[in-house]
């Protein structure tokens, strides 16, 4: 498998241009690939569904033709995510419904600064948190055992019905974990919270904040406090941009959809954005992103082959563990 994923991993440094690319490579999923076309599909089964993460990730002359392939494999219950604009385009060409799923934050860390009235109350939360003695590490991928414990710390105080969301969501475990930076905040030596960063490329090539955790009864402002000193050291390291992801149900607007979407996903799309907490906590996500003011907002679709069903949107959530 480690061959696969290598391969894998090479083909999306070389023409993926999804910011959130590396999640293909997570735990769990599966590869299509055709040895007519360079490049893979990375999917994963939910009941008798297919659930393709990030469209085909190919050359671009061969992108359409491994598509083609993958569905004549796959067959009609086929539903891609989080795909690009282009990616938008190319499946509504080949037959798909596809709407807007939500949007990704970024933030161009040429331009990075802290430094005016907007970020004022951001300012204060890290230099709170930095009072109460926040130091922030590079940890190595082994370093394990307190992150777990962490964890599950975490995971308890959201309740005993909340379960860790995946799929569209980073990992800090996997056998290309070496290939993420895993940056963690300690205070008096215990970590209170830690941030797992994957490379993104493509043409705003950089780093993903993938995923966070934060212990319950940690200082506030120890998460801005921790990011804010990663950024200061991505931006003295050259690199191009932080991407902070994708969040369902956010940035919707007619604009952004293609020709063809469903008017009555469109809606559900809006009404999970207003009454979709208890699903999905897009809410509390957006704020974090938008407190960094980024640069770039990026429509992200959903394609059904054929017309939506309310079947293929239950397997979808079920893959991401939201229900």
């Amino acid at each position: 498998m480690s061959s696969v994923l290598d391969t894998v991993l090479d083909t999306l440094a070389e023409h993926s241009d999804n910011p959130s690319a590396f999640l293909a490579l997570n735990s769990g999923n599966e590869y299509f690939r055709d040895d007519r076309f360079e490049g893979a599909c990375a999917y994963r089964r939910s009941g008798r569904h297919v659930l393709q993460f990030g469209g085909p990730f190919a050359a671009p002359e061969h992108r359409e033709r491994l598509l083609d392939s993958f569905v004549a494999e796959t067959g009609p219950r086929l539903v891609a995510v989080q795909l690009q604009r282009a990616d938008a385009e190319l499946y509504a060409r080949r037959g798909f419904t596809v709407n807007q799923l939500g949007a990704s934050y970024a933030v161009d860390l040429s331009c990075f600064t802290l430094r005016g009235s907007r970020f004022v109350r951001l300012r204060n939360k890290i230099s709170r948190a930095r009072r109460a003695g926040l130091e922030v590490a590079e940890v190595q991928h082994d370093d394990r055992r307190e992150l777990d414990l962490l964890d599950d710390r975490w995971l308890r105080d959201k309740g005993r019905h909340v379960k860790e969301l995946r799929f569209l969501v980073g990992q800090r475990t996997g056998p290309l974990q070496e290939h993420r930076r895993l940056f963690v905040g300690r205070i008096a030596g215990e970590a209170v919270g830690y941030v797992n960063y994957s490379p993104s490329y493509g043409s705003r090539p950089g780093w993903l904040h993938d995923l966070s955790r934060r212990r319950p009864d940690a200082p506030p402002g120890v998460m801005e406090a921790l990011n804010a000193t990663v950024m200061e050291r991505f931006v003295a390291d050259g690199a191009g941009w932080l991407h902070f992801g994708f969040t369902p149900f956010t940035g919707l607007g007619e604009e952004h959809e293609v020709p063809g979407s469903s008017r009555m996903f469109a809606r559900f799309a809006r009404l999970l954005a207003e009454h979709g907490k208890a699903i999905y906590p897009a809410a509390s996500q957006l704020e974090y992103k938008e407190k960094w003011a980024p640069h770039a907002v990026l429509p992200e679709y959903i394609a059904f082959l054929g017309k939506p069903r309310v079947g293929a949107v239950w397997q979808l959530l079920r893959a991401t563990n939201a229900v």
